[in-house]
């Protein structure tokens, strides 16, 4: 029973980001079916799309291989082995169980809409196909799958009486989580490095920043993650689990999966230790030095219209990189530091679900071009010409 429900959870999974690939793809076109000789770069994103897809296609089939081998491995579980987790999630009465799942299920509901409404503002509007919209378009599909893969587990154990998740599936959550989790951490590098070339190199970037290099770096960002997160994954798989089976927390998290091991494996625990540290410090000092030289850079300029435009937009890519990054430095650099309970949980909530929610109204509200784009999308710029 255990393994038809892990193989359920990954068709699932595999099945949402196929959808979303091709529901934005479809987004994407259907206006500009309408409209082609207005959008003369549709091939270029056909292009990009092309690509993608073909990086999801080499991607997931070494994701479920690699979960197809932990389904092999559970199925020979003997009697003292676990084969199930309980995920407690938010302990408290049936009455506030149901207030909690109305509260994220609009919390969720307005994430992917603000989210795919960024998407589909880059999308559609033609002024907007340029590399920082482009990755901006990548880094809000990003966290439309990231919330994905815990919060709508998270809304059912809100309504269930059991609150279980087999041994399989709560690491295909963890791996997806993790790996979403790095890709984020890396887009945030990629769109830094974008913001350097633009305002310290400004004569350069054209010549640096071209379709195959954004291209590139576009799907390096969303291969990284993937690749980065094998190696804990894997490892922590491999731990004794003998009991207990109680997860007090939403989500199948790496530091409380490694605290019901039955045997202390400081090997285990120093490789995760080493894989964050190099992780969360590389990708911070790496945003962080080019935000300095963007800093330097824009002191620099002669105009004043020219500094507060670059502040503008420096100043909420900077508010985007401190949500991530201090959030989730507190949870992952020392998992060993012994954090309350509450606190991991609120935590780990902010990072997973806060954030997300935030990052639309961060990057629209501060971006003129953003909000006309978005505009056009709702209609809105229609309705006020009219009045």
């Amino acid at each position: 029973m255990g393994v038809q429900v892990s193989e359920c959870y990954l068709h699932v999974l595999r099945d949402r980001v196929v959808f979303f690939m091709i529901s934005l793809k479809y987004c994407g076109y259907a206006k500009g079916s309408e409209n082609k000789k207005k959008y003369k770069n549709e091939s270029n994103d056909k292009e990009f799309w092309r690509n993608q897809h073909s990086l999801l296609k080499l991607t997931l089939p070494s994701v479920i291989s690699l979960f197809s081998r932990l389904m092999n491995s559970s199925s020979k579980d003997t009697t003292d082995s676990v084969s199930h987790f309980i995920l407690l999630g938010f302990p408290s009465s049936p009455e506030m169980q149901l207030l909690y799942f109305g509260l994220f299920s609009v919390t969720y509901t307005l994430t992917l809409m603000g989210n795919a409404a960024i998407v589909c503002a880059v999308q559609w509007d033609q002024r907007l196909h340029i590399p920082m919209y482009i990755f901006l378009k990548n880094f809000s599909f990003l966290e439309i799958c990231y919330v994905t893969t815990t919060v709508p587990n998270m809304l059912a154990n809100f309504l269930s009486t059991s609150k279980s998740i087999s041994f399989v599936s709560c690491f295909a959550q963890f791996y997806f989580f993790f790996s979403f989790g790095c890709d984020e951490g890396f887009y945030l590098c990629i769109m830094a490095f974008d913001r350097y070339l633009a305002i310290c190199c400004p004569l350069h970037y054209p010549l640096i920043m071209t379709k195959e290099m954004y291209t590139r770096l576009a799907m390096f960002g969303w291969s990284s993650g993937f690749i980065f997160s094998i190696t804990p994954v894997a490892l922590i798989s491999q731990l004794p689990y003998c009991g207990p089976n109680i997860i007090n927390h939403f989500i199948c998290d790496p530091v409380p999966l490694m605290m019901l091991s039955c045997s202390e494996d400081t090997t285990t625990q120093f490789i995760y230790f080493t894989v964050n540290v190099i992780f969360m410090t590389g990708t911070f000092l790496f945003v962080l030095c080019s935000y300095l030289l963007v800093m330097l850079a824009v002191l620099r300029m002669p105009s004043a219209a020219s500094k507060r435009k670059a502040f503008s937009t420096c100043a909420s890519h900077l508010a985007v990189v401190v949500l991530f990054f201090g959030s989730v430095m507190v949870m992952y650099v020392n998992p060993g530091s012994g954090h309350p309970v509450k606190m991991q949980k609120i935590v780990t909530l902010f990072y997973s679900v806060i954030t997300p929610l935030c990052n639309p109204l961060i990057y629209s509200l501060r971006n003129k071009d953003m909000m006309v784009a978005l505009r056009k999308i709702l209609g809105i710029e229609k309705t006020l010409h009219k009045i």
